[in-house]
Formats: structure tokens, C-alpha cells, sequence
């Protein structure tokens, strides 16, 4: 790595992923295909949130919000791992470097350091455990508070990390990485960064441990009262939706907290890279799949709007 001739880093550059140049053209495309059908799928869940009455719960409302956060967080790091495909090693100023750790530790947090899906676990939990009050507990004014605290929560707990790390004086530029994040920028620093890698994983990893036992905690309530529903064809519903957050939550989960929370020296060089594909680009990608696009009640949502499509293009 070049070493700069003062601590302060005008820019960084952002090494990407060490591939043959001829399969650059082919990554670069199929991560292409990935973003916009991303981008496509959470636009397409928010219109129709919006536009059918049919959709118009609780459930259904955190998962617009969800797929709106989506849009963003995959905005933050799929373009510059677009560039790094198309160019190689590529530069980036030291402020557009950490307005990217902010924001992407932002949306991480108000989504899966989990105070979105938490809140999530939680309307599932009202819906199948207290049928009788859930739309008094979960009432329109509680929705948007809910939604509004969780971003609130997620941006101000990612300012201790990122601006710890944005003080530190650097003495390298090259970032081992394909977005600017946490662990890649500290191997940069001029001093130690020990204590500063102790109070990230103290933060990141007590809002993740808190979180993962609430929403473990809610859905072991679901299951319990799944299990005491009489009709059949009631469990394998409440199974099928509880089972398709919960995979959300695994992805997610579990690759935050091996490269945030687990040992950076017992992984072998580039596992940080790979690892983060899977929850900045494949976990956006199967959102939109696994909460929505194959449920039923989207279905029809879908048929319904279509057939009013048709009708206002029969009266033009």
C-alpha cells in the first residue's frame, strides 16, 4: 500500500476485488442485474403498498418501509462496487469515504442491528399472540412512531463508530475492500487502533446481541402460540411468514456479526469482501422474494391493481 507524507488523507483508493480482467465485464454485469432488479422489486412493493387497500396493515407498512431503507442501503455500496468491476483499484476523497461508512452503518443499524426486523418480530407477535387488541396496539399513529424511532435509533448509534474511526490520522490509502467500512479503514490508521476495535464491537455487537434475543424472544412466542392454533391450514400460514422473516434474520444476522463481532485475524484475506456480498447485495435482492412477492395476499394485491389499470386505460 502507498504511504502518504502526512496523517490526514486527501483520498482513499478502494482495491475492489482481485479478478481476471476478463471476468470483470461478466461481474460487473450480473452485479448490474442484481441492483436494478433490486431497485425494481422493492420500488415495485412500495407503489403497490401504496396503491392497493388491500395491503394497507401493519405488516404491510413495515415492509414498505423496509423495501424503501432497501433502496437506499443497497445504493450506498453496490456503485462503487460497480466501479471497482469496470475500473479496478478506485479512488475516492476522504469525505466521500466517510459519509459512506456513516450512512451505510446508519441504514445497517435501523434495519438489521436489527431495529427495524425487531419491530417486525414485534407486529407479528401482536397479530398471532393478541388477535383481540393488535389493531388498537398497532394503530396507525404507533406504526409511524415506530418506523420514525427506528431510524432515529439506527443514525444515532452509528455515529460513535463512524466518527471514531473519521478522527483517526491514516498513513495508508489503500482500502482492502469495495466500500469504505469500519475494519478496512482502521488497518490504515498510524497508531493503534486497538481500543477503537474494542468500542466498535462493544457497540455494534451489544446492539446486535440485544436485538437478535428480542426477536428470538418474540418469535419463540409465536411459535408457541402457533403450535396451539387448531386449524392446520392457520399453522402452516403463520409458519410460512414467521419461516420467511426468520431467513431474512439468519442472512443477516449472521454475517453482520463475523465481520463486526468476530475475530478479524482468524479469517483469511478477502473473507470480509465476500462475506459482505451477502447482506449488501443478496439479502436486499431476496427482501422483496422472501416477504412479499410470493405471498398470497400480494398476489392478489398485484391482480386487483392490474385490473384497475385496465379499466382506466378501457376508459381513455
Amino acid at each position: 500500500m502507498d504511504q502518504l507524507n502526512h496523517t490526514w488523507a486527501q483520498s482513499f483508493i478502494l482495491a475492489g476485488f482481485s479478478a481476471p480482467g476478463t471476468l470483470r465485464p461478466l461481474a460487473f454485469l450480473g452485479t448490474l442485474c442484481i441492483y436494478l432488479l433490486t431497485m425494481a422489486g422493492n420500488l415495485f412493493i412500495i407503489v403497490l403498498v401504496r396503491a392497493d387497500a388491500g395491503l394497507s396493515t401493519p405488516m404491510y407498512f413495515f415492509i414498505g418501509v423496509l423495501s424503501f431503507l432497501e433502496l437506499w442501503y443497497v445504493s450506498t455500496t453496490v456503485p462503487t462496487l460497480l466501479h471497482t468491476w469496470l475500473r479496478g483499484r478506485s479512488a475516492i476523497s476522504a469525505v466521500a469515504c466517510f459519509i459512506q461508512l456513516y450512512v451505510f452503518h446508519s441504514l445497517g443499524m435501523t434495519e438489521a442491528t436489527c431495529y427495524l426486523l425487531g419491530v417486525m418480530a414485534l407486529d407479528r407477535y401482536l397479530a398471532i399472540c393478541r388477535p383481540l387488541h393488535y389493531h388498537a396496539l398497532m394503530s396507525r399513529k404507533v406504526q409511524f412512531w415506530l418506523a420514525g424511532a427506528t431510524w432515529v435509533a439506527g443514525f444515532s448509534a452509528a455515529l460513535v463508530p463512524a466518527s471514531l474511526t473519521a478522527t483517526l490520522p491514516f498513513c495508508l490509502k489503500e482500502v482492502a475492500h469495495y466500500f469504505c467500512d469500519l475494519a478496512p479503514l482502521m488497518r490504515l490508521a498510524c497508531v493503534d487502533t486497538g481500543w477503537h476495535a474494542r468500542v466498535h464491537i462493544t457497540v455494534i455487537g451489544m446492539i446486535n446481541a440485544c436485538n437478535l434475543v428480542l426477536i428470538l424472544g418474540l418469535y419463540g412466542g409465536i411459535l408457541r402460540a402457533v403450535l396451539k392454533l387448531p386449524s392446520a391450514v392457520g399453522r402452516i400460514k403463520a409458519f410460512s411468514t414467521c419461516f420467511s422473516h426468520m431467513t431474512v434474520v439468519a442472512l443477516f444476522f449472521g454475517s453482520a456479526f463475523i465481520v463486526y463481532v468476530g475475530s478479524p485475524g482468524s479469517r483469511s484475506e478477502g473473507t470480509d469482501k465476500r462475506i459482505a456480498l451477502v447482506y449488501t447485495l443478496l439479502t436486499p435482492f431476496l427482501n422483496p422474494i422472501i416477504y412479499s412477492l410470493r405471498n398470497k395476499e400480494v398476489k392478489e394485491a398485484v391482480r386487483r391493481v392490474a385490473q384497475r389499470i385496465r379499466a382506466l386505460l378501457k376508459g381513455c
